[in-house]
């Protein structure tokens, strides 16, 4: 099943079945990003708009780009909000945005569907304002290695997506390629003991 088709499917149960990482994700975004204040935000793989909301809380403007239809429908019956628009997006191709158009791009859960991570981080970087700002949340390739990837329940078993695993290195090595400077890393854990294997991994890139 093609990733779009799988999304397709997912939407109609994402916002509410049992997904520890889509919970800690948007816990991520907000801790993350909560000190900051923006006028236009781009927000790549936005899904049902789990996120959005929020950002509309510390930004004047959201893009939201996914190429699942059935996920931007979801998220346009959630929110109604003249400052938000949801737009369908092949990120694999170049974005229809202008260039220095953002002060802050986020990519939440996202990226682990895509090959060529430099496509991405070189289109970042040209849609960014100076100083503007990437906000990456990703599984942990940890979890990839250890065997765990995207998947959601069907009446027909479980559905696995095609995903791609980035070691933490080729995240930080595709920005300094694009002149983007890391300015946070930070692992997140299930749990406060910090003992199991770490469920996502943040980062912040400057341009």
């Amino acid at each position: 099943m093609s990733i779009e088709k799988a999304y397709n499917s997912w939407a109609d149960q994402y916002d509410t079945n049992k997904n520890l990482t889509r919970d800690l994700d948007k816990q991520v975004t907000i801790e993350t990003l909560s000190k900051y204040r923006f006028e236009q935000v781009l927000e790549l793989g936005c899904g049902t708009g789990k996120n959005t909301q929020w950002l509309l809380s510390v930004a004047a403007n959201v893009i939201g780009l996914d190429f699942s239809q059935e996920m931007l429908n979801k998220a346009e019956t959630k929110i109604n909000d003249d400052c938000v628009s949801f737009r369908k997006a092949d990120l694999n191709l170049p974005w229809e945005i202008e260039n220095d158009f953002a002060d802050l791009i986020t990519s939440s859960l996202t990226l682990e569907h895509i090959k060529d991570l430099e496509h991405i981080f070189s289109q970042a970087k040209d849609k960014l304002k100076p100083s503007g700002l990437f906000f990456v949340c990703e599984l942990h390739p940890f979890k990839h290695y250890s065997g765990s990837q995207a998947k959601f329940e069907t009446e027909d078993g479980t559905q696995e997506l095609e995903v791609y695993t980035h070691h933490i290195s080729d995240y930080i090595n595709a920005a300094k390629e694009c002149n983007l400077e890391l300015i946070e890393v930070k692992e997140w854990f299930d749990g406060e003991t910090q003992i199991e294997l770490p469920r996502l991994v943040s980062f912040v890139f400057r341009k």
